[in-house]
């Protein structure tokens, strides 16, 4: 599959790995409503493309995404002058920041964020939903809401304290400080913190991990049900989801060469494709309607 070009956005493919690179490095990365359907766009590929096993999202430049572009001054959030006539009628009423948190939610394919450097505002919120987020030393963080007169979005009143616990999170959103790569780390914001040159390669070292040796269709069952489970009523949600996903899964060509190769001691070729071969007992990519 052809890899998309995009005007804020850089994407390249290698060894089954998707790098996402935030792209406005003259500004800091700065997210804008292109960005938004752009980085939409970009998931839609990432998912639809079997070739790709997992994504890197970064940036290029300075800084990993220094907030929404505040270049309209004190109309940047107000909704009834962005929503004019022509706009996008989702942009009217819907935040933008959200709408990306949960595109990367939806993923079929793992998600790891490279913080190389400045993440405030939808910076920081959009990472929430990847599913691991490593930081360069320089990297700096700040849910900056209150200090705008706005509140946290991005769908971050769920996703913050599920990663941080409620402490953190409200401390971080009531105070609107910005705070380093190594109080992130202390408090569980990212899972490790690196010099600037080694972030990258770190990273690509773990998507290859989740890449390799792993079956495309069960790391995107496992992806979508610990993240949905996250949010069920009891534990006998889970239990019904993992006893379907076993069944579908346990006469599948994926499970007869996982078995056999193991017993042959030789790698695994998995044949089944998320493309194709998802069950369909359950929305993998579902969510309820915006009203």
């Amino acid at each position: 599959m052809e890899t998309p070009s995009f005007n804020t956005l850089e994407i390249t493919v290698d060894d089954g790995i998707a790098t996402i690179y935030l792209n406005r490095p003259d500004r800091m990365n700065a997210f804008t409503r292109e960005m938004k359907d752009e980085l939409l766009a970009a998931f839609d590929y990432t998912d639809s493309d079997d070739a790709v096993r997992a994504v890197i999202v970064t940036g290029n430049g300075r800084a990993f995404c220094a907030g929404a572009d505040l270049s309209s001054g004190g109309d940047t959030f107000d909704y009834k002058k962005r929503g004019g006539e022509g706009a996008n009628p989702d942009d009217a009423h819907r935040d933008g920041g959200g709408q990306v948190a949960l595109r990367i939610h939806r993923s079929l394919k793992p998600v790891i964020g490279a913080i190389n450097g400045a993440a405030v505002g939808v910076g920081v919120t959009m990472q929430l939903p990847m599913d691991v987020r490593m930081a360069s030393e320089n990297a700096k963080f700040g849910f900056v809401f209150s200090r705008r007169g706005i509140v946290n979005e991005a769908a971050s009143s769920w996703f913050l304290s599920r990663v941080v616990g409620i402490s953190s999170a409200l401390e971080w959103c009531f105070s609107g400080r910005v705070f380093s790569a190594a109080e992130a780390k202390e408090r569980g914001l990212v899972r490790s913190v690196h010099a600037p040159d080694e972030l990258y390669p770190a990273a690509l070292a773990l998507a290859k991990e989740f890449a390799d040796q792993t079956a495309p269709v069960s790391v995107a069952m496992i992806r979508q049900m610990i993240w949905r489970m996250a949010g069920a009523e009891h534990p006998m949600e889970a239990h019904k989801l993992d006893s379907r996903a076993m069944k579908s899964r346990g006469g599948s060509a994926d499970v007869r060469e996982g078995v056999e190769s193991f017993l042959q001691k030789r790698a695994a070729v998995f044949p089944d494709k998320v493309s194709e071969d998802l069950p369909d007992f359950f929305d993998w990519q579902g969510e309820p309607p915006f009203e």
